[in-house]
């Protein structure tokens, strides 16, 4: 998958304050919390993801998974991008994070999605279209700032 390919869903912003260093683990130890919870594995392994329990290095690096999720590529304190795949969409979730002063950084995290056919849709909008992929994303960037601060 390309993940340039795939069409932009939206952007989530966050400031925190604390040092990139802090904000990077907190981003990896964050997602690793978040995403290999048991209800995780199970909605992974419903929809029929390829990756559905956490492996490979850690911290996170390339080649790391957590269910839904495969890590492509880790340039730590700056950028971490995660691609997925299920029987309904094919997606990238790509953080980007900024030095903006002394401890205080940028996270960004982008959203790309594909949906394909009528089942696609119907997902998308389920996910998309009702806010909860929006909600979701806000309560992550929360918790990830939470931690590093």
């Amino acid at each position: 998958m390309r993940i340039s390919s795939l069409p932009y869903i939206d952007e989530h912003t966050t400031d925190i304050a604390a040092g990139v260093d802090d904000v990077w683990r907190s981003l990896g130890r964050t997602l690793d919390r978040s995403f290999s919870r048991p209800g995780a594995a199970g909605y992974a392994r419903l929809v029929g993801c390829p990756d559905r329990t956490a492996s490979g290095p850690r911290p996170l690096a390339e080649g790391s998974t957590f269910p839904g999720f495969r890590v492509v590529a880790a340039v730590p304190g700056r950028e971490l991008i995660l691609e997925g795949s299920h029987r309904f969409s094919s997606y990238a979730l790509i953080f980007r994070l900024e030095h903006v002063g002394p401890y205080h950084s940028r996270l960004r995290a982008e959203s790309r999605a594909v949906f394909p056919g009528r089942a696609g849709g119907l997902y998308r909008r389920l996910v998309i279209g009702t806010g909860g992929h929006a909600i979701g994303m806000r309560r992550l960037l929360s918790a990830i700032r939470d931690r590093a601060e």
